[in-house]
Formats: C-alpha cells, structure tokens, sequence
C-alpha cells in the first residue's frame, strides 16, 4: 500500500478536525442549528435540557471524531499486513492524545473557543474505544478464520 493511500484519509481526517476547532464551530455557532432541530424533536423538553443535549451532542462529536482518527491511524500503521501488534494499537492511541493536545492547544487561540483538559480525555477514551474494537473485530476474524481453517 502506498504512502499517500495509507496516511492521506488521516491528515484529511485531521484536517477536518481542526475546522471543527475553529470559530465556525463554537457553541454559540452550533446552537443556532442543533438547539431547533432538538425542540422540534423534544418539544416539551425545557431550555435547560435542550442546552443540556446540545452539550452532550458536541461531546459525543469529540468522541467520534478521535474514535474515527484511531481507526484511521490505525489503518495506516498495518498498511494491509496480516500480523496484529499491540504496539501498533499504543501508537494510534499516542498519536490521538497528541493531536487532541495539540488541537485544545489551538483552541486556547481561537476566539468563542476554550481549551479543557476534559476534551483531551474525552477525544482520547475516543481513541481508545476505537483500539478496543478494532482489537474485538481482529480476534473476532481470528477465531472465525481458525473455526474455517480446521
């Protein structure tokens, strides 16, 4: 597999995160369009509450989005080889806590946008979970490959 087909889906992907990191997505910006679509859904649910799924909704999206980078890193480090390491797997996960680091770093310049330690952990557990299941998958196939061979 080629440099360029391993890593290009990780820097898009990362590419993509920090323009989720920049003013076009502070609470504010996304309120405006989540907060609605929750009160049409949850119409008798109260303000407080809406702003309280508003809040989990973009913690959750800190979630996937390194849950995905895990995978994506992931991805490019086994380039297609058979053989599974748990190295490879404490490598992704590295990477993830570095760029969400790195990210909330960022955020601290970014006005209407704060950095927080608990978006580190939360970006990083993303990371991590995605390691635990793709572990999960890779037995799974494992034995199945093993029950088929004999």
């Amino acid at each position: 597999m080629s440099w360029t087909k391993k890593w290009t889906p990780v820097i898009a992907w990362a590419i993509l995160i920090s323009l989720f990191s920049t003013h076009l997505f502070t609470a504010e910006n996304t309120g405006r369009f989540i907060i609605p679509v929750l009160h049409l859904l949850f119409p008798s649910v109260s303000p407080d509450g809406l702003g309280r799924m508003h809040f989990l909704i973009r913690k959750s999206a800190h979630f996937t989005e390194y849950f995905i980078l895990s995978l994506l890193i992931l991805r490019g480090i086994r380039a297609g080889r058979k053989e599974n390491r748990l190295v490879w797997a404490a490598i992704a996960l590295f990477a993830v806590a570095c760029y969400a680091s790195l990210d909330e770093f960022h955020q601290s310049f970014v006005p209407g946008r704060t950095a927080a330690v608990t978006d580190v952990m939360i970006d990083t557990m993303g990371g991590a979970v995605a390691q635990l299941v793709a572990g999960a998958a890779l037995l799974i196939a494992g034995v199945r490959q093993r029950k088929q061979n004999g």
